[in-house]
């Protein structure tokens, strides 16, 4: 029904007001009795073979819902009916921010992509804290934290400490939002002798609450094999729980979008099936290459449950999706699931 009836409409509109628009439209829909219900018995599958054991979590099954869908947690608790096993939320920054200017969300249709340069658009630490405490405990929360724009680099790393220790008793996770490409200063984030300090910083700050939680990093799907090779002794050297593999990529080859789209659209990470094939690389090459040594979370490009196989055949423990939630709707993750059991069995 998504794809025949709902997704033509809503692709008729502004892609950042349907985002809002469904938001209202699910919150909406399922404050009705037994809506919820209906929302479950369709789309969840539940089965001991999709469990999952990380980081000291147990996930219900490893189909999560990627950061940037729901960026300031206000929908997560119905999000859930819909077979997730875990959700991120954020990315969160100390300070609510507008991000760039508008339009900034674009649609590639024929190739089933889109690209954004939101720019860390959200609402603040304070108000994501606000919604977080409202968790009915459905699943696993991951909180996927970052700096504001207008952040000095001197104090980058403050940024990320406030938004830590500010989500820490809320959140299941977290992820050291570093590979965004609509952020400024991007080298410095991705400079080893920074990302270093920053761990280093943040795991301190974890050591001090009673209960620790697990620590990821996410990273570009465009890093190369030098740079890859430096975040596997990054994540030896620092015994980081994981990595996230991948966020966006300002790579435009290959897309059937024109060129003169493309100039129209301007800059802004790529999302979705273009990705998927670099994203797959990123995660086989991390996976072969510290011999399996810490846990991937696969996303970019998954549209079907072959791709989600795709990615964990290459290393992915978890996996993630976005753009395909998006394009696919709902029965994607129940499908992923179904071929995930039937696998197993």
């Amino acid at each position: 029904m998504y794809k025949l009836l709902l997704r033509p409409l809503l692709f008729q509109f502004d892609p950042e007001k349907v985002h809002y628009f469904t938001f209202d439209l699910i919150r909406n829909v399922s404050r009705f009795p037994g809506m919820k219900s209906l929302f479950r018995s369709l789309y969840q599958v539940n089965h001991p073979s999709l469990e999952r054991d990380l980081f000291g979590l147990k996930f219900k099954n490893p189909v999560g819902l990627a950061a940037g869908f729901d960026k300031n947690a206000v929908l997560y608790n119905e999000l859930a009916n819909f077979g997730f096993g875990f959700i991120e939320i954020g990315t969160v920054t100390p300070k609510g921010q507008l991000g760039n200017p508008k339009q900034r969300l674009f649609r590639l249709k024929d190739d089933k992509g889109i690209i954004n340069r939101m720019g860390f658009n959200n609402e603040g630490l304070e108000a994501a804290i606000t919604q977080l405490k409202k968790n009915k405990g459905q699943l696993i929360i991951g909180g996927n934290i970052g700096k504001n724009t207008q952040t000095k680099p001197e104090d980058y790393t403050r940024d990320y400490l406030e938004c830590f220790n500010g989500l820490h008793p809320y959140v299941d996770y977290f992820v050291l939002n570093v590979s965004c490409p609509n952020v400024s200063s991007h080298a410095k984030l991705n400079d080893k002798d920074y990302l270093l300090e920053l761990i280093s910083d943040v795991q301190k700050a974890n050591a001090a609450f009673e209960v620790q939680k697990p620590i990821l990093l996410k990273i570009a799907p465009d890093l190369n094999q030098n740079q890859l090779d430096e975040i596997v002794e990054l994540i030896e050297e620092t015994k980081l729980d994981g990595v996230i593999a991948s966020n966006t990529s300002v790579d435009r080859e290959g897309l059937k979008a024109s060129d003169k789209r493309l100039e129209e659209i301007g800059n802004g990470g790529l999302s979705g099936q273009p990705i998927k094939a670099k994203s797959t690389k990123v995660i086989k090459y991390l996976a072969e290459k510290s011999n399996k040594s810490f846990p991937i979370i696969g996303v970019g490009g998954i549209h079907s449950a072959e791709d989600a196989l795709e990615k964990i055949e290459a290393g992915a423990d978890l996996v993630q999706v976005y753009t395909g939630f998006i394009y696919e709707g709902p029965k994607l993750i129940k499908d992923i699931n179904k071929a995930l059991i039937k696998k197993a069995n």
